[in-house]
């Protein structure tokens, strides 16, 4: 817009020689190394050049302002620190150009600080793993049942329980780093190679989540072993479920035990649940409840009365997972199943299915599995059969990848399905 070229003309001050061409620019900057100027293009009026000194030749590069200049992906407040930057650059690849190519062959990433400070205390890895309420339930007659479909036939060559991937509590407890470009204030040195962060801002990337300081290339180096700390994880809600077990060292998102707990001891009984909703000013208190006190949110009876608001609550963070709980990478084989006829065929791929889903996604999904297949044995009451609950949780824990409007709508009722499947042969999947 013609504001943001006039402000642009004006940040140029005297560096900028109005319409010269590549010679002519040449000729006045060959004084001194270093030295720079501002040309408008002679082929493209409208587009502007910047002229910059370095090694004896002079460089020219497309110049561009948004409100900053830059270049490239950094952006500056003034020509000033750009050209800063950009010489540091310059002089770092020119001269370090075989080092810099040989940083990440060797790092030291399992010996500095980050690595070892954020090791697993030795009284945690031996802490014993943590017990469901209901895991320890005692024997009825449904478990022999259960038992006796666990030794049919059909099962005999399947390894039934998915989620013993998930028996070693710290199995859990792995995630990509989530990083970000970051600026660094002062001398900084790159947590996996140990080599200077150079540059005047953008200098590197930051983990969102455990604060690992790296250089952009080493990062993708870095290994998928990323130790969440509590201070960078900022929220509950929209926050990757592996990376907030990590953090808060549990099995599951507290949200998910709290408002399952929450739901059980008040809510078996109540008609409609899950399907009915409850008031979505109240459901965004409990959100907000959950992202400021964590697992010291109040979510009790006195707190709210309706058992729907709870029930909103917990079908809320399932949606607001940036990563469903039915991953992207597993949906396919999920929707596999429920397209296929055979009832001991869709089972067999159900359980390979599940074996896609990363560990702390396979232990949520046991957990809400098992407390929906309790709901619907008040069915009586609630009016929630598995079928009725597969609706519900169908699009709520699936969501297609890339599939354009049509292909998603079509994949809601095997979205229905999967979780009905699910449902009903929970005590043989997991």
């Amino acid at each position: 817009t013609c504001e943001v070229d006039v402000c642009f003309k004006n940040s140029l001050s005297l560096r900028f020689h109005g319409m010269i061409s590549r010679e002519e620019a040449d000729q006045l900057l060959s004084v001194a190394e270093g030295s720079y100027l501002i040309r408008e293009s002679q082929r493209q009026p409208g587009t502007y050049t910047l002229a910059l000194r370095f090694g004896s030749q002079t460089r020219n590069f497309r110049l561009y302002y948004d409100g900053k200049h830059f270049v490239g992906e950094k952006r500056f407040e003034s020509i000033h620190d750009l050209v800063t930057d950009g010489l540091i650059t310059l002089y770092i690849e020119t001269k370090a150009a075989e080092y810099i190519a040989k940083m990440t062959i060797n790092p030291i990433y399992e010996h500095i600080g980050y690595t070892t400070l954020n090791r697993e205390p030795a009284h945690k890895k031996h802490m014993p793993t943590l017990r469901d309420e209901h895991d320890g339930k005692e024997s009825t007659g449904e478990d022999e049942v259960a038992e006796k479909r666990r030794n049919s036939a059909l099962f005999r060559h399947v390894d039934i329980n998915v989620c013993e991937i998930v028996g070693s509590f710290s199995v859990i407890f792995l995630s990509a780093t989530v990083f970000q470009v970051h600026t660094f204030r002062g001398p900084h040195w790159c947590e996996y190679c140990a080599n200077f962060m150079w540059g005047l801002i953008a200098q590197g990337v930051k983990c969102a989540d455990c604060g690992l300081n790296v250089h952009k290339q080493c990062s993708k180096m870095v290994p998928n072993d990323c130790k969440p700390d509590l201070k960078h994880v900022k929220k509950v809600y929209s926050c990757d479920l592996t990376t907030l077990v990590k953090a808060h060292f549990t099995k599951r998102p507290m949200v998910v035990d709290m408002c399952i707990r929450e739901i059980e001891s008040r809510g078996l009984n109540s008609e409609g649940l899950y399907r009915v909703s409850g008031f979505s000013d109240l459901i965004e208190d409990v959100k907000m409840a959950f992202d400021r006190d964590g697992e010291k949110a109040d979510i009790s009876v006195n707190m709210y009365e309706d058992i729907n608001i709870i029930t909103g609550a917990l079908k809320l963070y399932f949606r607001d997972l940036p990563i469903p709980l039915i991953t992207y990478d597993a949906y396919p084989k999920f929707i596999e199943s429920a397209k296929t006829a055979d009832p001991d065929e869709q089972l067999e791929i159900l359980h390979e299915a599940l074996k896609l889903l990363p560990p702390a996604h396979c232990e949520t999904l046991r957990y809400l599995m098992a407390h929906l297949k309790r709901v619907t044995l008040h069915e009586k009451e609630n009016l929630m059969s598995a079928e009725n609950l597969g609706i519900v949780f169908g699009p709520t824990l699936m969501r297609a990848p890339e599939l354009d409007a049509m292909a998603a709508l079509n994949d809601i009722r095997y979205q229905r399905l999967v979780v009905e499947m699910l449902i009903k042969n929970e005590d043989i999947l997991f």
